[in-house]
């Protein structure tokens, strides 16, 4: 068999699509070591290593942009409707670029997390494409009414041109999908810990217990009005943020170290306070680290993982004003426990990842 080469197409949007995939991959390169990863995203090349172990090449380029925001909640729709049209204007010749780059290095198959015009490239270039995710972006900007329904019927129409979708779970009916002949549904995937969490405990001397070690996690574009101080109220809990901008303050560890990853604390926390975002969730669930998750309007994803985590992990749900404007004494609550007496199936890295191997094993020599 020859080297099987791979384009793998990451949406720009934050770092939960970045790091989700880059999960994927590293399970195809462990199921495959010769496989060659071409990691097409924005994302630096830093968090893709904080999962991918070997070798891969880097092609920082973006055909999406998801939603133009300030923080994690923070959505400016006017940048991104001029951002889309400028995409769609452009389209033909980003399509060109990235079809003569997919010759060129003698590319095999497309994966694609969920960048829309991945699949017109995968058309262009006769190179299959496969979609992995729990949403399309033609399903956030549809809710937004006015110009965006034009943008959503483009989008979809490019996702129809899929040859196969893996569909995760906390998902969207994904109708823009509904053609394709070929969807399977996988479990949840999403980074393990690198580090015991003993090592994690001294290295950071964090001596609380569990039930009072917090993470704090808001997704790679932070969250710029966390109320910090109500910290102060729990001098004998250990909270733990990755938010550069955070205050100093006895009880919070700050975490620098870019090869530190949100997965690697989870198993030493009790709970996991987070904005709704997949990989965060799934993370946690894999875990069976519980979530405290604040609700999130006018972005239609949002309820799906609400739903989800409700279903199946021990969660509190907060109104905005319950994280930013009370004391915190959810912390001191009693969790709500899972909906659904069945457990939820944690392997979509394996399966994907599977799927890709016996597809080199039959389809390239």
């Amino acid at each position: 068999m020859q080297r099987p080469i791979i384009y793998i197409a990451i949406t720009n949007h934050g770092f939960g699509h970045a790091t989700r995939t880059a999960a994927v991959a590293a399970t195809i390169q462990e199921l495959c070591p010769e496989a060659l990863l071409i990691m097409v995203t924005t994302a630096p090349r830093w968090l893709l290593e904080c999962y991918i172990k070997g070798d891969f090449i880097h092609r920082p380029r973006a055909y999406d942009l998801g939603v133009v925001q300030a923080d994690s909640f923070k959505m400016d729709k006017p940048a991104t409707l001029e951002k889309l049209l400028e995409i769609k204007k452009n389209q033909r010749s980003i399509v060109a670029s990235e079809v003569d780059f997919i010759r060129q290095n003698k590319v095999d198959l497309i994966l694609a997390d969920i960048p829309f015009l991945a699949a017109e490239i995968g058309k262009a270039a006769n190179v299959p494409c496969w979609a992995i995710s729990n949403f399309g972006w033609d399903f956030i900007y549809r809710e937004w009414g006015g110009d965006f329904v034009d943008i959503a019927d483009w989008i979809g129409e490019c996702y129809g041109k899929c040859d196969r979708l893996f569909r995760l779970p906390f998902h969207e009916p994904m109708q823009a999908f509904d053609n394709i002949k070929n969807i399977t549904d996988v479990g949840l995937t999403g980074g393990s810990p690198f580090i015991d969490a003993d090592e994690i405990k001294s290295k950071y001397e964090i001596n609380t217990p569990r039930e009072k070690t917090i993470l704090l996690t808001f997704g790679g574009l932070g969250l710029q009005q966390i109320p910090y101080d109500n910290l102060r109220k729990y001098p004998d809990w250990q909270f733990i943020t990755f938010d550069k901008s955070a205050p100093e303050l006895p009880n919070l560890i700050k975490v620098k170290d870019l090869k530190t990853r949100p997965v690697d604390f989870m198993p030493i926390c009790g709970r996991v306070v987070s904005k709704p975002g997949f990989s965060t969730f799934a993370e946690a669930t894999k875990l069976g680290v519980p979530i405290v998750s604040v609700t999130r309007d006018n972005f239609a994803e949002a309820a799906y993982l609400i739903e989800g985590i409700s279903d199946y992990n021990y969660h509190q749900i907060l109104t905005p004003a319950e994280l930013f404007e009370s004391s915190w004494e959810f912390l001191k609550q009693p969790l709500e426990p899972p909906r659904c007496k069945d457990k939820i199936a944690i392997d979509g890295n394996e399966a994907i990842a599977k799927t890709v191997v016996d597809f080199f094993e039959k389809n390239v020599s």
